[in-house]
């Protein structure tokens, strides 16, 4: 068995490096497409800062929305090419921190290509490499469950419950409050499915023990 957990590491340290240079050689984004697959490679750790900083330095407001769609078509590809649990988690936490952290460009962009295809549609993902791959498949199914919802939950209420904050006159941005706290009880009563939802497909993402 462990044998066959080094193998199948080198394997994805080879397949790594061999899409890395790929994208050098071949692509017109070459920076962002070694960026995506450093950040998503197929070691078991987070996504590296400085990886993520070039992706989202990509998908800035600044940046054309053609580069834009290209970001969220090299993840897509990455997402649905992969059948390894190491590389489609690190990608789903590169589109959340994105959502999270990143210019609101992205997340416009994200459901335009949503309406297209369903880029976090992972309901038949799976690794079957070994048990706890099999467990963490089902984490990775229910995080993309959450991430889809969450722009559901925009497209409804027009607003980020998670990334947006208003701030009250004459205190820091730290200070904000969430906006739905300001809905009167009719606005409230409108959204409050798509809240309970995304609260449900939240609750969801809690890893089982098995997984861990």
């Amino acid at each position: 068995m462990a044998s066959m957990q080094s193998w199948r590491k080198a394997y994805g340290a080879i397949k790594d490096t061999t899409t890395v240079s790929l994208a050098n050689i071949n692509s017109d984004f070459k920076d962002l497409d070694v960026a995506i697959v450093k950040a998503t490679n197929h070691v078991e750790c987070p996504p590296k800062e400085r990886h993520l900083r070039k992706i989202a330095a990509a998908t800035s407001i600044a940046r054309p929305r053609a580069d834009i769609a290209y970001c969220i078509h090299a993840l897509s590809r990455r997402l649905s090419k992969t059948r390894n649990w190491i590389v489609a988690l690190k990608t789903l936490v590169v589109v959340h921190r994105l959502l999270r952290e990143g210019d609101p460009t992205f997340r416009e962009e994200l459901l335009n290509f949503t309406q297209r295809g369903r880029i976090l549609q992972l309901s038949n993902f799976k690794d079957d490499s070994s048990p706890i791959a099999w467990d963490c498949s089902a984490w990775v199914r229910t995080y993309g469950q959450f991430l889809e919802e969450r722009l559901e939950c925009f497209r409804i209420l027009k607003y980020d419950v998670e990334a947006e904050r208003l701030s009250k006159q004459g205190q820091g941005p730290e200070k904000g409050h969430s906006r739905t706290r300001d809905l009167d009880s009719q606005d409230l009563l409108e959204q409050l499915p798509a809240l309970q939802q995304l609260l449900y497909r939240l609750v969801g993402c809690r890893a089982s023990i098995s997984s861990l």
